[in-house]
């Protein structure tokens, strides 16, 4: 390449380099990030950043916040970088390619990326004429995102319903404790319903099953989730469980008025830990 079509590296002092605003990747100080911190105290900084200037001075990492953290766990000083002019949608696009390859990233990391590269993109694309062939085709950017990752559209689409749980659920997903295909049907409850399974799913240390997610979904849509129905179906044994827990009406029938039915009983029971779990989250809340 000519000279003056190469792109220049320039040095810069890592207390110049920024975080990319709301950067949805994590780095994490494991032995991953030692091992690349041992290799730049050896050789250095192989590939450089992107970077771009910042308005009220130094640069924001567009790539490389990896390689800045390892330099600071390597005690190096600077950084090679490339810097380039680039606006937020063509910042944010290169931000998410140069990351989305790496193993083992996180389905709160897809995320957030893939959501934050769709909104660039159609961004990029403005609002197309009704008569334009893009609408005519039923052009899809996240179908775009999915082809250039590899992976199907569906797939892009059931992470970016991932970024509408709340952060404590999404971190049980991120941790395992809750899997991807319930985690998109939780992901249509609003965050008020949200916030009640997960109290309960603490109290009771449990999880939601595909099951039980679905139908939770499904009684939301027609407006009838109610807290004693989310309590009700969270409660429910789950086929893969060794232990099953009985109950005989005649033993509570004292507790309850003359004529109750098991159904009855039932309903009240589940009302009583449903006021009961109220009362411990305010406890909580009040402590806070």
């Amino acid at each position: 390449m000519d000279d003056d079509k190469r792109e220049k590296i320039h040095e810069i002092a890592l207390t110049d380099l920024h975080p990319f605003k709301n950067h949805p990747f994590h780095v994490e100080q494991d032995d991953e990030l030692r091992e690349l911190a041992k290799s730049i105290a050896d050789h250095g900084v192989v590939t450089p950043g992107i970077v771009r200037s910042k308005p009220e001075g130094g640069y924001e990492l567009i790539s490389g916040h990896r390689r800045k953290a390892a330099s600071e766990l390597a005690g190096v000083a600077t950084m090679p970088v490339v810097i380039r002019e680039l606006d937020d949608d063509a910042a944010t696009i290169i931000m998410v390619d140069s990351n989305q390859q790496r193993e083992n990233l996180l389905p709160s990391e897809k995320a957030f990326a893939y959501k934050m590269k769709l909104e660039a993109i159609k961004r990029q694309a403005g609002r197309p004429k009704a008569n334009s062939p893009q609408v005519a085709a039923n052009f899809r950017s996240d179908d775009e995102i999915a082809a250039q990752a590899g992976i199907s559209g569906d797939t892009v689409r059931r992470f970016i319903r991932l970024t509408n749980l709340i952060p404590d659920l999404l971190k049980l997903v991120d941790e395992k404790s809750i899997a991807m295909s319930p985690a998109v049907e939780l992901s249509c409850l609003p965050k008020k319903k949200q916030e009640i399974l997960l109290d309960f799913c603490r109290m009771q240390q449990c999880t939601p099953s595909l099951s039980q997610a679905v139908r939770l979904k499904a009684l939301q849509q027609t407006g009838k989730l109610t807290e004693l129905e989310l309590i009700k179906i969270m409660s429910e044994q789950k086929a893969n469980q060794r232990d099953k827990l009985t109950f005989r009406a005649d033993k509570f029938a004292a507790y309850f008025p003359k004529g109750y039915t098991a159904e009855q009983m039932e309903k009240s029971i589940l009302r009583m830990l449903a006021e009961r779990q109220q009362k411990l989250k305010k406890a909580r809340d009040n402590e806070r």
